[in-house]
């Protein structure tokens, strides 16, 4: 569509044989949102270089080749990371088993 996006990059450097990540897309925060296990809430933080509140739709993870990259604005937090892993882990069908639930949003 031409827009850049912003992205949670979920996959390894190196990982796999072609050049793409595993990436999870951000969106503006809209409370309704709070309701979808999917999605992870993002407070805006100086580490993370969100310019305001987000979630990341974990319902929408795809590949993206590494080309399509346009920079790095920041990094979450581990317990953000591992919050959007266990997402994503429902979505798939997997049991996020000791994954910690923080279904806070």
């Amino acid at each position: 569509m031409g827009k850049l996006r912003t992205v949670v990059v979920m996959s390894s450097d190196g990982l796999g044989r072609l050049p793409l990540h595993i990436v999870v897309p951000i969106t503006g925060w809209k409370p309704k949102f709070a309701g979808y296990p999917w999605f992870s809430k993002l407070s805006q933080t100086e580490k993370n270089g969100l310019t305001k509140t987000s979630g990341a739709d974990a319902f929408q993870i795809r590949s993206v080749s590494r080309e399509r990259f346009h920079k790095k604005i920041g990094k979450l937090t581990a317990p953000q990371v591992e919050e959007l892993t266990y997402k994503v882990a429902l979505c798939i069908g997997m049991d996020p088993g000791g994954i910690n639930n923080k279904q806070g949003g």
